[in-house]
């Protein structure tokens, strides 16, 4: 099936929403814009690195964006949150995140949940096709992985604090825990302070990282480590291998 012929299962009113990533030859060859629009993503946090990266997959046309978020706006978070406004200090982000996506794009579908915990990690990763790890602490980031580990799932995740940022996609075959098994000395932007454009850059790359694995075109970060010094501009990626020793 050709690219034009699979462009044809969507509407006229999509084509011309998508008309700009249906000119990438990758994306419109291997029917990727289908594939986005029939997945089911499960984005945990809306916060600085949730922020763009729900904004982004609800501009991309994910079929159905379910929000996982229990805190409130807060004004410490405008400046680099950028889902809210002054106005919306108080307000529960899942809900004020959940209009901005829908503001930015009617076609995709929400569902709105409370914080992950260790209890409804499974239930909650069980109804996505990919998941996105946008938190700021490693209690919640193993619960995600655990779960996805259980699924078989893949799972975009991510990390911005201070100056540096970083990102990896990782699934079955190698996981947050075998990168990173003692956390003890992380700490969050709460206790170290973060760059507002930081995250925003960081949820980008994550959101394209999510769209390369739900379209099934490119290289997606698996078994690397994408990392950022903002202070230098600096950007590497470090190849990732499980340790020696642990089973799949």
């Amino acid at each position: 099936m050709s690219g034009s012929e699979r462009g044809e299962t969507l509407s006229r009113a999509e084509l011309r929403r998508y008309s700009r990533p249906l000119l990438v030859p990758e994306w419109l060859d291997a029917g990727a814009q289908e594939r986005v629009r029939a997945a089911t993503v499960l984005v945990v946090g809306a916060g600085g690195l949730g922020s763009p990266v729900i904004a982004q997959l609800a501009g991309a046309g994910v079929g159905t964006l379910v929000i996982c978020e229990g805190d409130r706006v807060e004004l410490s978070n405008l400046h680099r949150q950028t889902l809210y406004t002054v106005a919306d200090v108080g307000r529960a982000k899942a809900e004020v995140a959940a209009a901005r996506a829908q503001a930015i794009n009617p076609f995709v579908r929400l569902r709105l949940v409370g914080a992950l915990t260790q209890d409804t990690a499974d239930v909650l990763v069980g109804v996505a096709d990919l998941v996105v790890d946008a938190t700021d602490n490693f209690e919640a980031r193993y619960a995600i992985a655990d779960a996805c580990g259980r699924a078989g799932l893949e799972w975009v995740w991510g990390a911005a604090a201070g100056t540096s940022g970083m990102l990896s996609v990782f699934g079955p075959g190698l996981g947050l825990r075998d990168v990173f098994p003692l956390p003890e000395n992380a700490e969050s932007c709460a206790e170290v302070g973060v760059l507002g454009p930081l995250p925003n850059v960081v949820g980008s790359m994550m959101a394209l990282e999510a769209l390369k694995v739900l379209g099934g075109v490119g290289e997606a970060l698996r078994g690397r480590l994408w990392t950022l010094d903002a202070l230098s501009g600096r950007v590497r990626t470090l190849s990732l291998r499980r340790p020696v020793g642990t089973s799949t």
